[in-house]
């Protein structure tokens, strides 16, 4: 079986997010480990990602992962990221996620059209961070402006910053894309513009840019840039009462 090279780099960013050894199984299935210090879920939470027919999951103690091992064995891997079928089969308490996970290779990227003049400003500008105080807490949240580590690519609306892209760069060399358009300003392909650009600087870094999101309109500003729908992210909070009683 041909190797996809895009799958094989997204699946090595999440392994070393993982925290300790562990593989996406080659033929799909499930991997689970026990990782107090996996990165790929809130600390005491439990993470599953999937990409292709392959899923790891990490969970913060032994017994939860017992209990991850037995339960979501049998299940089809499609579904270890649907938070409906998780529910229904584990003491979940809270949830983040799904996510939708998408990679592009410099070969792939289609770089927006050069419309609008993107300006770039250092991380934590202030005309950033009045944007990112300008929309909600959740959009705020959903989009991690305040947490770029790279350049900030903007458009302007006069003297207002209304859409911005950046990166934090992840373990194994992983650009981990955000963006943020004013709530009046979407719909007109800024969040495109902001984001090619900021895509086009993680690839000249020799990155792997990585596009995570969750509302269609996210994911279809990152297909239209070339990403690839590799797999899928879910936090699960595990209800340790009832878990020991799983046990």
């Amino acid at each position: 079986m041909a190797v996809d090279p895009l799958l094989k780099q997204a699946q090595g960013v999440w392994e070393t997010l993982a925290a300790v050894p562990v593989s996406f199984p080659l033929v799909g299935g499930l991997s689970v480990v026990t990782s107090p210090a996996s990165q790929m879920a809130p600390p005491s939470w439990a993470g599953i990602v999937v990409l292709g027919e392959s899923a790891i999951a990490t969970a913060p103690t032994d017994r939860a992962a017992q209990v991850l091992r037995r339960i979501l064995a049998g299940m089809p891997t499609g579904s270890l990221t649907s938070s409906k079928a998780v529910r229904t089969v584990l003491p979940v308490n809270e949830v983040l996620g799904p996510a939708i996970l998408g990679y592009v290779s410099r070969d792939g990227f289609r770089p927006a059209p050069a419309s609008r003049s993107v300006e770039r400003l250092a991380p934590g500008h202030q005309d950033l961070m009045a944007l990112v105080k300008s929309v909600s807490p959740e959009d705020a949240g959903e989009s991690g402006m305040d947490e770029i580590t790279s350049a900030a690519f903007v458009v302007r609306k006069g003297a207002d910053v209304v859409a911005a892209a950046g990166f934090q760069v992840w373990p194994t060399a992983a650009a981990h894309l955000c963006v943020l358009t004013a709530p009046g300003e979407r719909g007109r392909g800024l969040a495109r513009q902001v984001a090619s650009a900021a895509v086009a600087q993680a690839l000249a870094d020799g990155l792997l840019p990585q596009w995570r999101a969750r509302p269609m309109a996210s994911r279809n500003v990152a297909r239209a840039l070339g990403f690839r729908e590799l797999g899928s992210q879910l936090s699960i909070r595990l209800d340790q009462e009832e878990l020991r009683l799983e046990g």
